[in-house]
């Protein structure tokens, strides 16, 4: 049995983070991929792209931080593989490209900038084929801070994949009038690719849904249902932004985004005609120790 440790950086639009997974190989059996450590750092870079075009000081000297830290967590636990992806709010931000030689310049991390669709075909990567029945009908919905990634499987193959403006962070900071726009957009596009399909279930990852699951308390592997969900959004919109954190124990970078977030997934599933929604909790930070493992990186 041979154990090795990768890291994988998540530089989002409402947290960043680091994840070191073992990757154990051993011989005659399939490679396993476990969590060893994940440390989320909740710098909302995306409250600065979206509504200044660029990232701020504070919020520069904030990343430089976790970047050296990171740097130094990676050491101590004996990482010999790592990447780092930046999204959506670092694409944006007129300053990106500067902060990107910055943060290397400071701390030996390189950073790539990646668009929507690389982001998609890296979180494909992970564990979905295990997740999909082969005859079934999935859309994916991957709801992070800044877009959000939308892939339709049937059959155990990738149909239709798209990435939209449509995340979290971006919601809370646009006007109505935006958002209504943007919504509309993505109705369009899952209606259209959906309509031919007669049974459709959700599958969905990032911080909002993987909460959502846990306050549940439903066992692992149970999707949660359409009824559920939206229940659970109309009793979020009655809570203050205060009583999220003081009577759900929810971070105070987590209270606010978890509304817009359940609003995604249930259009998503009354568009689609989906009745319910896995939770498998993987994200990009999991395809990118699986895509550093078997080089599509």
């Amino acid at each position: 049995m041979e154990i090795k440790k990768y890291g994988a950086i998540d530089i989002g639009s409402n947290a960043v983070r680091l994840l070191v997974a073992n990757v154990i190989e051993e011989k005659g059996k399939e490679t396993k991929f476990k969590k060893s450590s994940l440390v989320r750092v909740p710098i909302r870079l995306g409250a600065d792209a979206f509504v200044e075009g660029e990232i701020s000081e504070n919020n520069i000297k904030r990343m430089v931080d976790a970047m050296q830290a990171f740097s130094l967590l990676m050491k101590v636990h004996g990482v010999e593989k790592y990447k780092a992806c930046a999204t959506s709010a670092m694409r944006e931000a007129s300053n990106g490209d500067e902060i990107v030689k910055k943060i290397y310049e400071k701390s030996g991390i390189e950073i790539d900038i990646i668009n929507g669709a690389k982001e998609a075909a890296i979180i494909s990567s992970t564990d979905l084929k295990y997740l999909i029945n082969s005859d079934e009908t999935y859309l994916y919905v991957d709801v992070g801070g800044g877009s959000t990634e939308f892939t339709l499987f049937s059959r155990g193959e990738i149909v239709n994949s798209k990435s939209f403006k449509i995340g979290t962070v971006r919601l809370i900071n646009n006007s109505k009038e935006k958002n209504k726009k943007i919504f509309s957009k993505v109705q369009n596009w899952i209606v259209k690719n959906t309509k031919d399909y007669k049974r459709i279930s959700l599958i969905g990852s990032g911080g909002n849904i993987n909460k959502i699951f846990k306050m549940s308390g439903l066992d692992p592997g149970r999707p949660i249902s359409y009824v559920y969900l939206n229940a659970q959004l109309e009793f979020l919109k009655k809570m203050t932004y205060e009583e999220r954190i003081s009577e759900l124990s929810l971070n105070p970078d987590r209270a606010d985004v978890i509304v817009p977030a359940t609003k995604i997934y249930l259009s998503a599933m009354k568009w689609s005609g989906a009745r319910r929604i896995y939770v498998p909790k993987i994200g990009l930070s999991d395809g990118i120790v699986k895509s550093l493992y078997f080089n599509t990186i």
